[in-house]
């Protein structure tokens, strides 16, 4: 019996990656996941997530990550489809991981409706979509490990070149990066999501 986890980790985010990861693994080891230690990211300090993430990958079947870039992100929010754009993502995880159940967190208020849109997307797998999956199912926490350290890794590659801080809106240092940038170059940067509100704002165009 395998089972699925998927997460998604940036979605809130004024810049970068929306990142969806999903793993697999035989049901009888999932307490070999519940023995590392896994839980929802957001409850790790960013070290023990990526040793976590390390153990996860050694432990799975089999896993997935796919990042979606800013550009496709604001051609769905344009057309109100955030939501529809997660779970085509999250429909190639399952199809890629083709696991017997797979759980999900739901980004839409009606978990029910998320469930059956991915189930419908990827030939009707057996979804089982809940809020707050990834601190009820610790399948769906190891995802939360691998999706945020992957979202962390491309910000990290993004912080070389630029004083650009956690990449949210809440955060003074990415509102002031994008700010700075906009008003100097006239053109926000590619990895900017601009269909954002704090971003057409920055740009005048709320």
């Amino acid at each position: 019996m395998q089972i699925c986890g998927i997460d998604d980790a940036g979605r809130g985010s004024m810049l970068g990656p929306l990142v969806i990861a999903g793993i697999s693994l035989e049901k009888k080891n999932l307490r070999k996941l519940t023995s590392l230690g896994v839980k929802d990211s957001k409850k790790l300090s960013s070290k023990s997530r990526k040793i976590l993430y390390k153990k996860i990958i050694e432990i799975v079947d089999d896993y997935y990550i796919a990042k979606i870039p800013p550009r496709s992100i604001d051609a769905s929010v344009r057309k109100h489809l955030l939501n529809n754009l997660e779970a085509k993502y999250m429909a190639k995880v399952v199809s890629k991981l083709d696991a017997d159940t797979s759980y999900v967190d739901s980004c839409d208020v009606k978990p029910l409706r998320f469930g059956k849109e991915i189930s419908r997307l990827s030939n009707g797998h057996k979804i089982k979509s809940y809020h707050h999956a990834d601190s009820r199912f610790v399948v769906v926490s190891a995802a939360s490990i691998l999706a945020k350290v992957s979202r962390d890794d491309s910000i990290e590659r993004l912080k070389k070149i630029h004083n650009l801080g956690s990449g949210y809106p809440s955060d003074s240092t990415t509102v002031k990066f994008v700010t700075k940038f906009y008003k100097k170059n006239h053109v926000m940067p590619v990895f900017v999501r601009k269909s954002w509100k704090p971003v057409l704002k920055i740009m005048g165009k709320n």
